[in-house]
C-alpha cells in the first residue's frame, strides 16, 4: 500500500507540466468509449488501450457482469450503463473478459465460492443456467476456461441489448458493441465480433 501512497502523493508534480489537459477534463468528458470489464487487478483497460484520462468511462464488476435489464431494479451497472448512453453519449461499449477469470470458474465450479454467499450471489446474475452460451462443463485448465469466459463475454452482450437505452441506439446506428477476451500472460487482445462466435486477434 505504501507504494501506491508515495505514487498519490507525487502525482501532482508528474502532471503539472500537463495543467491544460487537465483543466479540459474539470471541464467535462466525452470518452470514446464504455469499458465493462473485471474487478480483477492484473486487468488495467488503460494500459491495454494506451488511454488518457477521460479516454474511456469505466465500469468493473466481478466477472465483468452486467445483469439483464429489470424495470424496477436499482443496478450500479445499469445506472453507470445510462449515464453513459444518455448523459455522455459514448458511441462504443467494450465488454473485455480475461484469462484466468475467478469469476468465470466460480460458475464452471460452485464448490471455489462456496465460502463467499455475496459472491454466489451476484454470479446468479451472469445468465448462464439458462443462457444459450452457458458453460458445457467444468473447466479444470486455462485451455479449457478461455472458451468459456469468451462464450461469458457474449452473454454479457446479450444483456446489454436488453437495456431500451443500448436497442435505441443500436436501432439508430448510434453504438456499437465490442466482445474482447484479455489474455494476462501475453496481453493479447482478441475480439469477436457482436453477432459471431469466433475470436481473434484485434
Amino acid at each position: 500500500m505504501q507504494s501506491l501512497i508515495e505514487h498519490a502523493r507525487q502525482f501532482p508534480a508528474r502532471i503539472a507540466g500537463q495543467q491544460g489537459a487537465y483543466a479540459a477534463l474539470a471541464r467535462g468528458q466525452q470518452p470514446q468509449a464504455l469499458f465493462i470489464t473485471c474487478s480483477d487487478s492484473r486487468v488495467i483497460p488503460s494500459l491495454i488501450t494506451g488511454a488518457r484520462p477521460g479516454d474511456i468511462f469505466e465500469v468493473r464488476t466481478a466477472g465483468n457482469i452486467v445483469p439483464p435489464w429489470q424495470p424496477q431494479a436499482a443496478c450500479a451497472v445499469g445506472g453507470s450503463l445510462e449515464f453513459a448512453l444518455e448523459a455522455l453519449e459514448v458511441p462504443d461499449i467494450v465488454v473485455c473478459g480475461h484469462s484466468h477469470c475467478g469469476a468465470v470458474k466460480g460458475l464452471l465450479r460452485e464448490q471455489d465460492v462456496r465460502s463467499m454467499p455475496l459472491v454466489r450471489g451476484w454470479l446468479t446474475r451472469a445468465g448462464h443456467r439458462t443462457g444459450r452460451n452457458a458453460p458445457a462443463a467444468a473447466s479444470s485448465t486455462e485451455e479449457e476456461l478461455a472458451p468459456a469466459v469468451q462464450r461469458h463475454v457474449l452473454t454479457q452482450l446479450d444483456h446489454l441489448r436488453s437495456y431500451p437505452c443500448v436497442t435505441r441506439r443500436l436501432e439508430t446506428g448510434r453504438l456499437r458493441l465490442h466482445a474482447w477476451y484479455y489474455t494476462v500472460e501475453t496481453g493479447e487482445v482478441l475480439a469477436c465480433a457482436p453477432d459471431g462466435r469466433t475470436f481473434r486477434p484485434l
